[in-house]
């Protein structure tokens, strides 16, 4: 799979400059936060593997971002910047008075709980130096270029507040509120860690697009991907509303009936990527008595659905339906582990197929529509899905068949997952990869009942009986009460019950298209173990 990444602004063997969107952390704040777009890089390609921070970027601050890919870059990048030879230039938006004249900036920023504050040069805390100059009057909105002499955190947003024009949408430091920070990197201007030469990284400003739509366009490739999540509730300023985008249509999903300002935005984004209608779903947390007609989606307006909906992902097709109750047949928020199973590479340094793909036996258990499956096996792999439901596994083969994979090289197996790996076990069955990701509650009539925070212990043991030594245990959930903390340590104490070891672990959170917060916590778990 070779997909472009659109955030992408320069590569060679030294260096990685990308145009960062707003509402992305340079890299992620804590273990099992969301990634970073640092993080993210550097786990999705082997030859980003090496990929170091040389400077920061806000999460709510656009723009110019330059990693190294070499030591030779990284040690000449951090003398450059540490002797204050890299030339930044950004843009800011004030609604207040400017000066005409330029400004140069001058304070000691001190640290105040989640703020700086500016002192005089006489005080503590940390020197920093900001020259600002009016650039451009619209209306009663300025655009001002700062040129930093120092890097220091918020300094731009401190310096600007305390000459009289906080920036647009920084409430934090008395700027109106805004969709978003009008704060954008402009342009990095260095020399070449190898050639030496003066090199200068552009990216220009966009002020009008907004924020969510942004982020999704900086790594979304919408010719490899055109099924992702569009709004994800709180953390894109929509509280309790989910807006998927699905090849040609839409999916919106709610407590209520959608608003004047939803359908608005419905009919923006419908647009924006061309749909042919949206549908909306209310959600109802008693949808498990609910009759399949009742909780399916209803249409809103452009075109109805019918039957299949192909969609594109990482390159693969799949099926989509409106018409089969709460579920679409496809979890968006797993498109990132399909594509570490599409490639191989689970993260930097981290490879599932070190040898190739010949001969790899994978186990997909809960494989409900074998999306998971169908990847696995466009990289080579021998695929055994298992699944409770057959119009599940028949809706898995018309998957196999879209991507032209011959669905009878591959096994289906109907029946509970407890079951089958017991007799799998039996037979003395072994497989070099197995999936583990089943649904938070399920009953079957030979298994009982499974709930993810109690049983998952017993479902990791299950499933490390028919691990090959060396094989890889994907273990994914969205339980909300399972923490990621707790989630691993379960999974390391089943293999240590098993008398069995990790060799390599990888905690990977949901993907960027999914950003979490703290009004939206997040909520997929998935961890890979390489077993001894």
């Amino acid at each position: 799979m070779s997909a472009a990444v659109p955030c992408v602004l320069f590569e060679d063997d030294h260096l990685l400059v990308v145009n960062k969107p707003p509402g992305w952390n340079t890299h992620a704040p804590s273990p099992y936060a969301g990634e970073g777009i640092y993080d993210w890089l550097r786990h999705r390609s082997p030859r980003w593997a090496n990929l170091a921070i040389i400077h920061r970027l806000d999460k709510e601050t656009s723009g110019v971002l330059v990693f190294s890919k070499s030591a030779l870059a990284n040690r000449e990048l951090t003398r450059q910047f540490t002797a204050r030879q890299v030339k930044k230039q950004y843009l800011l938006v004030a609604d207040r008075p400017v000066p005409p004249a330029p400004l140069r900036f001058a304070s000691h920023l001190v640290r105040d709980g989640d703020r700086y504050r500016s002192q005089s040069t006489g005080g503590s805390g940390t020197m920093a130096e900001t020259v600002f100059q009016r650039a451009e009057r619209m209306g009663d909105r300025t655009t001002v270029e700062a040129f930093p002499t120092t890097g220091r955190t918020h300094q731009i947003r401190v310096h600007a507040a305390a000459a009289g024009f906080p920036i647009l949408g920084d409430p934090l430091y008395g700027g109106t509120p805004a969709r978003r920070l009008h704060l954008h990197a402009a342009s990095v201007t260095l020399r070449h860690p190898a050639t030496k030469q003066v090199v200068v990284f552009r990216a220009p400003a966009d002020w009008d697009r907004e924020p969510a739509q942004a982020l999704r366009g900086s790594f979304i490739d919408p010719k490899q991907t055109d099924a992702y999540r569009i709004i994800h509730g709180a953390a894109d300023g929509w509280p309790g509303w989910y807006v998927d985008r699905l090849g040609r249509f839409l999916l919106s999903q709610g407590e209520g009936q959608l608003t004047g300002g939803q359908k608005a935005a419905l009919e923006r984004w419908m647009a924006g990527v061309s749909a042919r209608g949206v549908y909306h779903k209310q959600r109802d947390r008693g949808v498990c008595s609910s009759a399949p007609e009742d909780v399916a989606p209803r249409r809103v307006f452009g075109e109805a659905a019918y039957g299949d909906v192909m969609v594109r992902e990482n390159g693969l097709r799949y099926a989509v339906r409106f018409d089969q109750g709460y579920s679409i047949g496809l979890f968006l928020d797993q498109r990132d582990n399909r594509r570490r199973l599409l490639t191989g590479h689970i993260a930097g340094g981290l490879s599932a197929y070190p040898d190739g793909c010949k001969g790899i036996e994978v186990l997909n258990l809960f494989a409900y529509t074998c999306a998971f499956s169908v990847a696995a096996a466009r990289a080579g792999a021998r695929v055994t899905s298992v699944d409770l439901a057959r119009k599940y596994l028949d809706w898995g083969r018309r998957h196999f068949e879209a991507n032209q994979l011959e669905a009878n090289a591959h096994d289906f197996l109907y029946g509970d997952a407890f079951d089958w790996l017991r007799l799998l076990a039996k037979r003395a069955r072994r497989f070099n990869l197995v999936i583990v990701d089943p649904p938070t509650f399920s009953t079957s009539k030979t298994g009982g009942r499974f709930r993810a925070e109690a049983d998952w212990p017993r479902l990791a043991r299950a499933a490390l009986a028919v691990l090959a030594p060396g094989g890889w245990l994907f273990a994914s959930t969205n339980a909300a009460r399972v923490e990621p903390g707790r989630f691993l340590d379960q999974l390391v104490a089943a293999a240590g019950e098993a008398r069995r070891r990790v060799l390599d672990r990888h905690y990977a959170p949901q993907p960027p298209d999914f950003p979490i917060c703290r009004a939206e916590p997040a909520h997929l778990k998935t961890v890979w173990l390489r077993i001894e």
